[in-house]
């Protein structure tokens, strides 16, 4: 799954939203900058109100008087009522100044509605003017305090905040709350426990502020003991511990708190949702949101559609994704996308099924909402569909750049082949991270460039970038492929080093390394030493004893995983039948053969097919294997025939079934010339000369040859290549005079 913020319920806003419900003007929403004055927040007021708003934006302060003196038909208490009411209601809506000129113009006043006025500077982060209207206030009382208390927190000054704390001459328990809130989202966990302790009275929104700070830092252990020492909790309290589970990974706890949570509601849904999102479990996520919709009269808000069209690109299902969009807007649901985190989330969608049309009608629709997430997104999305001039298009338009922005188009070009242009881009890329080194160093792998990925690396221990453990995992991989030992062991001398302690990649790596270079022995030490082992652990180590002939220790593996409980698959299968082809075991082989659908639902593939051939043919069944070819249940492709061609050998009773097997080869590919060679030597062998001599002209009238062999040796990091009857190496007289020699004296 992409890199996403786990931003599906942020934990500190469940507490605030109890605290809003206790003190009106503390927990409102800080609006960054003044609303502007617009028919949109008309609407939000009566006709009355809108007129008198229109008059005090325009500074008819006259009309705005008679206009309230009209209005106003009630005794002094209630005309302090109605007049605080019209300034909080502007306030709650931007129009600070407008609601001051309210002020100003009242013939009577209360700490209600000096209170209402402070809310509304501090309501629209005019801290500044808050403060000194906080100062010249004729009567304070607690909410004064605690809503000053809270604008300074909000505003990043604690220090200022905790004095003031400490200077109010009462307090409740909203004051309390707000200084354990301000603490912890200004990184004074431990702080914030102490005064959460120091609590006189504590409710559950006191409770649900210190969970939600411990569960934002990762401390579920000290959540959860907060969580079981409540005697009262609330849905706020549940759903908070349930996100942080989630957002440390323990999917399954989380789960568990959500299944046994008294009531649920759409924050709870979409926290588990998001949770299973985030954490790859994107089947889990589809289901939970049909069994919400389904059982319970919730309507979705705009983090579960953003979490649910991650869930369906992470799933590949376009469909389905597109069924979603559908319903977003037929419910008018994408109008509620207010930052543009919906947008960017189908966006993603469609870049990830490479529906680019969809893609780029929704990054033009919305171009304000678009940041540099947006452009990585349709970049991706044409490299992955092979587009790479439009995705280089669009990289060179890209306002602001990001490291993603830069390693997705080198990736691009790698993965295309095309790495003199990644090279350009990697070294006039301004600031180089491990993620792109790793990018270069895999490109360069995976275009067979191994001695130039090994330079990558020292290149990049050289400018002081920490390698990755996938970097090393690249490598380790790619010195497997090669055979070099000597290279594998340095990469490993180097982990032992710089690392305290190998994930499970690293260790599935150094296994497979070890037992590609033949050292069975040191793979089997580390897959020993594992805490914890996955499926490729067990099959890189069955796997490791089959190719070295072990096929009882392979089996043993085999035995052992199946009593550790971890699954066997395809994969696992293709090594223990290996293994027994390798000994010559048919009848553990055709036991383990019938297992795999019988007992584990696992259907044969083309490979493991093979095996049972190549494991008949080494026990001498080779009539046996040709009926097993004629069952298969699909279509036997060159693979198939050229496995059964290869086991018939070279012994006349074979001849006819090699015959039959390299005519189908012939058929299906005519050009074919290991199935030309094979039945050569077949016919030599058995003495049909004529037959040899009549296919050999024949191969050479359709231009048949056989690839020459390949070999290759590394020396001071550079692999050297030399094919059959090939010249050209620079260093080839030299060789050949020192071959002429040692056969000399040989």
């Amino acid at each position: 799954m992409p890199a996403f913020s786990f931003s599906v319920v942020h934990l500190s806003s469940l507490s605030k939203i109890s605290t809003k419900l206790q003190c009106r003007f503390i927990y409102a929403r800080h609006f960054e900058t003044q609303v502007p004055f617009s028919k949109t927040h008309y609407r939000k007021l009566t006709n009355h109100d809108s007129q008198l708003l229109h008059y005090l934006s325009k500074y008819r302060l006259q009309d705005a008087r008679n206009m309230l003196d009209e209005l106003s038909h009630r005794d002094q208490h209630g005309r302090i009522v109605h007049w605080t009411s019209l300034l909080s209601k502007y306030s709650k809506n931007g129009f600070v100044d407008e609601a001051r000129a309210l002020f100003d113009m009242m013939p009577e006043r209360n700490v209600v509605t000096y209170n209402a006025m402070l809310s509304g500077y501090v309501q629209n982060g005019r801290l500044s003017e808050a403060w000194r209207f906080f100062e010249v206030m004729p009567e304070r009382n607690v909410v004064s305090w605690t809503s000053m208390l809270c604008g300074l927190a909000d505003a990043g000054r604690i220090d200022e905040g905790r004095r003031l704390f400490e200077e109010m001459p009462e307090r409740n328990v909203v004051s309390w709350n707000s200084m354990v809130v301000g603490l912890i989202r200004n990184g004074n966990l431990e702080e914030a426990r102490m005064i959460f302790e120091q609590m006189p009275d504590k409710n559950v929104v006191s409770w649900n502020a210190m969970i939600a700070g411990y569960a934002e830092c990762c401390r579920m252990e000290e959540a959860k003991v907060l969580f079981d020492e409540m005697e009262e909790r609330n849905v706020v309290t549940w759903t908070t511990m349930i996100a942080g589970y989630c957002r440390v990974g323990s999917v399954e706890e989380g789960y568990c708190l959500f299944r046994i949570m008294p009531e649920r509601n759409v924050v709870s849904w979409t926290a588990m949702i998001g949770g299973f999102t985030w954490n790859g479990f994107y089947k889990e996520a589809l289901l939970l949101f049909r069994e919400m919709r389904g059982c319970f009269d919730l309507k979705p808000n705009e983090e579960t559609f953003v979490s649910l069209a991650y869930a369906c690109s992470g799933m590949r299902f376009p469909r389905l994704g597109m069924q979603l969009h559908a319903q977003l807007i037929i419910n008018s649901w994408d109008y509620n996308d207010y930052d543009g985190r919906l947008s960017r989330s189908l966006l993603h969608m469609y870049s990830m099924f490479g529906m680019m049309d969809f893609a780029h009608y929704i990054f033009s629709k919305n171009p304000n909402k678009c940041i540099v997430q947006s452009y990585n997104s349709l970049i991706n999305g044409y490299i992955r569909i092979g587009l790479l001039e439009k995705a280089q298009n669009l990289f060179d338009v890209v306002p602001v750049r990001d490291k993603i922005s830069w390693t997705s188009m080198i990736n691009g070009y790698l993965s295309f082949g095309q790495v003199s242009k990644a090279c350009h881009l990697f070294y006039n890329m301004p600031e180089r991270d491990a993620v792109a080194w790793t990018a270069m160093i895999s490109g360069h792998v995976q275009n067979e460039l191994f001695a130039e990925a090994t330079f990558l690396f020292s290149e990049m221990r050289a400018q002081g970038v920490s390698p990755l453990n996938s970097t090393y995992s690249t490598l380790l991989g790619a010195t497997g492929a090669l055979s070099h030992l000597d290279q594998g062991r340095q990469f490993h001398c180097m982990l032992m080093k710089t690392l305290y302690e190998f994930d499970l990649i690293l260790e599935n790596s150094l296994i497979s390394m070890y037992a590609k270079c033949g050292e069975i022995e040191d793979a089997y030490c580390i897959f020993s030493n594992m805490i914890y082992r996955d499926s490729i652990s067990w099959n890189s180590m069955i796997m490791g004893f089959s190719h070295h002939g072990l096929a009882n220790e392979s089996l043993t593996i085999f035995e052992d995983m199946l009593r550790s409980g971890n699954p066997p698959n395809s994969v696992t299968f293709l090594g223990v039948l290996s293994a027994c082809s390798h000994a010559g075991l048919v009848n553990r082989g055709w036991d383990l053969f019938s297992a795999m659908s019988d007992a584990y639902a696992i259907q044969p593939g083309l490979e493991h097919y093979i095996c049972m051939i190549n494991l008949l043919g080494r026990a001498g069944k080779v009539k046996e294997a040709e009926e097993l070819v004629l069952r298969l249940p699909l279509e036997p492709d060159y693979a198939i025939w050229g496995s059964l061609l290869g086991i018939c050998g070279f012994h006349e009773t074979n001849a006819e079934t090699a015959r039959r097997a390299a005519k189908c080869i012939l058929e299906l590919d005519p050009l074919n010339a290991p199935a030309h060679v094979v039945l050569c030597n077949i016919h030599a062998a058995n003495g049909r000369h004529v037959e040899e001599t009549m296919l050999r002209k024949e191969m050479k009238l359709k231009g048949v040859r056989k690839a020459p062999g390949c070999s290759w040796i590394m020396l001071k990091g550079k692999a050297h290549v030399f094919l059959s009857g090939n010249k050209l190496h620079s260093q080839v007289d030299d060789m050949l005079s020192l071959l002429y020699v040692t056969v000399g004296e040989s």
